[in-house]
């Protein structure tokens, strides 16, 4: 396994981690088919850090490179009266694929949640990424089949 560091983003470090993440958020975008934007994604992780909406960690190789990220929301439970996490985006770069580096930014999620005193982490995959959903279920994440998910664009109301 890969070791990396894990950080999690601040709004102190918008100035130095802003643009290396933004691009990887941008390929993330791009992996479900999205037009590429570098502006655009720079500017929702620039409000996401700076409205403290989200949890955001970064993966730092040895050459101090971000490889990866995961981003949290953060939600709450009322049949449980807890909150949870909804982790909305976890991305590795491709040359650090199958290197245990989305194993430790999932760890590191956990300990965050944990921390929080969370009851837990809610994830969505694609069918399709059957890379992902192993990696998921090998670390304890159950598949969800007692509820269908459903959703609507706002833009065809």
């Amino acid at each position: 396994m890969k070791s990396v560091r894990i950080i999690q983003v601040s709004d102190a470090d918008m100035n130095e981690l802003l643009e290396p993440l933004s691009e990887l958020f941008d390929k993330y975008r791009q992996f479900y088919k999205q037009p590429p934007s570098q502006a655009q994604s720079k500017s929702f992780i620039r409000e996401r850090i700076k409205n403290q909406d989200s949890v955001i960690f970064v993966a730092l190789n040895n050459n101090s490179k971000m490889v990866g990220f995961a981003q949290l929301y953060p939600s709450f439970s009322s049949i449980t009266t807890q909150r949870k996490w909804i982790l909305n985006d976890l991305y590795v770069s491709k040359n650090s694929r199958r290197q245990g580096v989305a194993k430790q930014l999932l760890s590191e999620v956990c300990r965050h949640a944990a921390a929080t005193r969370a009851g837990s982490i809610f994830l969505e995959a694609q069918i399709s990424n059957i890379s992902a959903q192993t990696l998921y279920e090998s670390l304890g994440y159950v598949r969800e089949e007692e509820h269908h998910t459903y959703f609507i664009k706002i833009s065809k109301l």
